[in-house]
């Protein structure tokens, strides 16, 4: 079984050393300095008193690898449409692409059937670029629990979790993600095949939308952010308009409002992922986590005032810190007219 991890950071990297340990042939793509630590001195891993080394192919340039079985992406969702051309060489005819990235993939909206079937979003896929590039067919959808942190080049620490959900688009078993969940599972991590995979997006995206630039903007952790009655207020609020608009879309959330906020609350002094990206200067993931889902409440007319709000304050905040640029106009999203046309 032949892995290509696109994005072999923190998330990346844990993958990586897991599969490799699982006897899968495995690939990370990579650059900088971790990129020279870890050809000299292998992938390190810890986890508690463990430490783990493992010698995995590491490369700048996909070319030198060719066509995998599957390629997990595994990078800031926003970054992804810039690699497209550069992951033409690794895509064969079998290829999956497994999109390891928070909120709502590129491939959201392929074989759902009904009004929004086909339907590309421009906020995470400007232009059509990973739909047209990449294709929704080899989609498999993930969602990333663990937290892993690059600690030095070529050295990764354990935080917590080890469950990555996976699931078809389309909700069948499929044999190339039941191979992949196994592969997973056989390197010590957890690995369900849901049947409803954008349930799943939806209950992670949930506490994100919120948590995450309301951190951003307040450098409160998630203990500060759900203890105090008005920032609490402010996420409730973001996660009520996210729930109508999931709900127009025929989501089901496992959980109500309450239980998801104060699950973020027992996790305690925790930074999320956007402060500590705008605390080191490094890109904030703002559109794949809220402007996608202003978009979608526009496409269902559901009204987010409290998101269209925290969302222009922290657009401002990332800018001015230098963390965020406003995308560039792109060619117009595929629409169910569009895709009828052709």
């Amino acid at each position: 079984m032949k892995i290509c991890i696109y994005g072999s950071g923190a998330i990346g990297g844990y993958l990586g050393v897991r599969l490799h340990q699982a006897g899968a042939e495995v690939s990370l793509v990579a650059r900088g300095a971790h990129l020279a630590a870890m050809r000299e001195n292998g992938v390190t891993l810890l986890m508690g008193e463990e430490k783990t080394v493992v010698h995995p192919r590491c490369t700048d340039n996909p070319a030198e690898l060719g066509p995998q079985d599957y390629v997990i992406v595994a990078l800031k969702a926003h970054s992804v449409p810039g690699v497209v051309p550069a992951m033409q060489p690794l895509l064969g005819d079998h290829t999956a692409v497994v999109t390891a990235v928070n909120g709502i993939p590129y491939w959201y909206f392929y074989g759902t059937g009904g009004e929004f079937d086909g339907r590309t979003l421009e906020t995470v896929d400007p232009g059509s670029v990973q739909w047209n590039g990449l294709g929704p067919q080899r989609a498999i959808g993930c969602v990333v629990y663990p937290a892993t942190e690059v600690v030095e080049p070529g050295v990764i620490q354990h935080v917590y979790g080890d469950k990555f959900s996976l699931g078809e688009p389309d909700g069948s078993k499929s044999d190339r993600v039941v191979a992949l969940s196994k592969a997973m599972e056989a390197g010590g991590l957890r690995a369900p095949v849901l049947d409803r995979i954008r349930d799943e997006i939806w209950l992670k995206l949930w506490g994100n939308l919120c948590f995450n630039p309301i951190s951003a903007l307040t450098h409160g952790t998630l203990e500060v952010i759900c203890g105090d009655a008005d920032t609490r207020a402010v996420a409730k609020a973001m996660m009520l308009e996210a729930k109508d608009i999931g709900d127009k879309l025929g989501v089901h959330f496992r959980v109500d409002v309450e239980r998801r906020i104060n699950g973020a609350a027992a996790v305690g002094a925790h930074k999320t992922s956007m402060l500590q990206d705008l605390e080191r200067g490094r890109p904030m993931e703002i559109d794949p986590l809220l402007s996608v889902v202003q978009e979608m409440g526009r496409m269902v007319g559901v009204p987010t005032p409290t998101i269209d709000v925290v969302l222009a304050l922290v657009k401002q905040r990332g800018e001015t810190a230098g963390c965020y640029s406003r995308p560039q106009p792109a060619a117009p999203a595929r629409t169910p007219e569009a895709v009828a046309a052709q």
